[in-house]
């Protein structure tokens, strides 16, 4: 065997090793970008829940086709021009959070309420098809029926002596919805209660304040330090005497806790 021919056939070894090791690199290379691409689609970003305040303690949450009306009140036409209801939450029988006409002007027949009982009961028994009539530490799970929503009915009232009578024990909720992933905190009427002190994991909560009928700027303030919500309204806060001063209640929220992000909407057009 000459040399020529030795040193053609190493080349030629050489070479198809060469084009094999590219082959490799660029079949182990797949993967990764493959992998790459799905952890960039894991990290998109969740539809927000929308908030729309409607009046004093009536409000909207808005997630997806999901729609949360909480005490509709103030008639009917406040609402012609929204979504119609998939839940709809009342906290007590006052005429804020509970008004009969303006309750069967938003009832469609796929909406569902949950109501305490005693605003259960000034409720036509013809619009009680889908309603549910819960007391405090009550769930009700609607993803059986379709919608991603859990709701916790949760303690509130009075701890004043003075402001016993406003709101005694038991009678209205507070609730706790879980919707788009999220823990959403509603305060309805009360004072700065332990339960609500000790909550845990919301990511946001309305909380009230207005003399005399539930609790001071700072008592609202102090509860809110404690139980840490990632995001704050303070909604509910005309009381007799007035307007409770929101941005001492935003100064003191921001000066004891950074991280909680308080937002002032306008619920007194």
């Amino acid at each position: 065997m000459n040399k020529s021919f030795l040193i053609l056939t190493l080349i030629t070894l050489l070479s198809f090793g060469c084009k094999e090791k590219n082959k490799e690199n660029t079949i182990n290379s797949t993967p990764k970008t493959e992998i790459d691409k799905t952890l960039l689609k894991e990290k998109e970003p969740q539809p927000e829940i929308i908030v729309k305040p409607i009046n004093h303690a009536s409000f909207i949450l808005e997630y997806e086709d999901i729609v949360i009306y909480v005490d509709p009140v103030g008639g009917p036409e406040l609402y012609k021009n929204e979504k119609k209801p998939s839940v709809v939450l009342i906290t007590d029988i006052h005429e804020d959070h509970f008004d009969l006409e303006t309750f069967e002007g938003i009832m469609t027949d796929t909406a569902q309420p949950i109501t305490p009982p005693d605003v259960a009961i000034k409720i036509p028994e013809a619009l009680q098809y889908n309603l549910f009539a819960v007391r405090n530490n009550a769930k009700v799970d609607y993803t059986k029926a379709g919608l991603d929503v859990v709701v916790y009915s949760v303690p509130m009232y009075n701890l004043r002596e003075e402001a016993l009578e406003f709101h005694p024990k038991g009678r209205g909720n507070g609730y706790i919805v879980e919707l788009g992933g999220q823990r959403i905190y509603i305060s309805g009427d009360t004072e700065d209660i332990p339960e609500m002190r000790q909550l845990t994991d919301i990511d946001i909560a309305f909380v009230c304040m207005n003399l005399p009928y539930t609790m001071t700027v700072e008592s609202a303030a102090s509860a809110v330090l404690d139980f840490k919500p990632k995001k704050v309204y303070p909604y509910h806060y005309k009381g007799t005497e007035g307007f409770s001063d929101v941005e001492k209640f935003k100064s003191m929220v921001t000066e004891g806790n950074k991280d909680i992000e308080v937002v002032q909407l306008d619920w007194y057009k």
